[in-house]
């Protein structure tokens, strides 16, 4: 399967409580439902375009406990993302979680050891996509091992200043090439972007130099 990473961001980069003041304000965080603003007018319609290619889902526990109390309630059948999560694989990361606690649907608790070895054999496992959808510790971790291929992302057009970022001081360094870009929702709104990994590890550099009077790259 082919990880994907599929978040919410701000302009400068935050991922932190989308949706609302509570929705995690962990780490004294004040500044949650920075995109609901944003959120008319056809913003969110991309999302359930991301929810069409999942075959499985890998959440923290933060983001599968969140996921759980709200979606579990939506039982319109229309609603894709509430279908998809309510009755497809889920593997939540937890080491307190039980299975019990974990109750929802198909989910199988990944737990002790050593996690990124544990998802790399999902990774090898036949099948589409295995989707990542917020869980920002998961999310750098994965990144910094190598194993997300894809992300997905909509960014909005706000500087929240303060809370959790996609990626880390230090993150290792990787290239992309963008897939698809969209204005979702049109004009002024959020843009919706698929990047693909085409490198990892120290990424390549190059420099503007100007050659008989022509600026040229080198």
């Amino acid at each position: 399967m082919q990880i994907s990473v599929h978040t919410f961001v701000s302009l400068d980069g935050v991922m932190q409580g989308p949706g609302g003041p509570e929705e995690d304000t962990s780490n004294g965080f004040t500044r949650g439902g920075w995109l609901v603003p944003h959120s008319g007018d056809g913003q969110l319609d991309v999302v359930d375009g991301w929810f069409r290619q999942a075959d499985a889902f890998l959440l923290g526990r933060r983001t599968f406990e969140m996921m759980r109390g709200y979606w579990s309630q939506v039982t319109d059948p229309d609603n894709l993302v509430a279908t998809a999560l309510n009755t497809g694989p889920k593997y939540v990361v937890s080491n307190t979680l039980s299975d019990a606690d974990a109750a929802w649907g198909q989910t199988t608790v990944l737990r002790g050891g050593d996690i990124v070895a544990q998802v790399r054999r999902l990774r090898e496992q036949p099948g589409g996509e295995l989707q990542v959808h917020g869980s920002w510790q998961l999310a750098r971790a994965l990144h910094d091992a190598g194993l997300v291929d894809t992300y997905r992302l909509l960014q909005f057009p706000v500087v929240v200043g303060d809370g959790k970022r996609l990626f880390a001081d230090g993150a290792t360094p990787a290239s992309y090439r963008i897939t698809d870009s969209t204005v979702a929702g049109g004009g002024a709104g959020a843009v919706a972007l698929t990047l693909r990994r085409s490198g990892f590890g120290a990424s390549a550099a190059g420099e503007f130099v100007v050659r008989d009077g022509k600026e040229a790259v080198a």
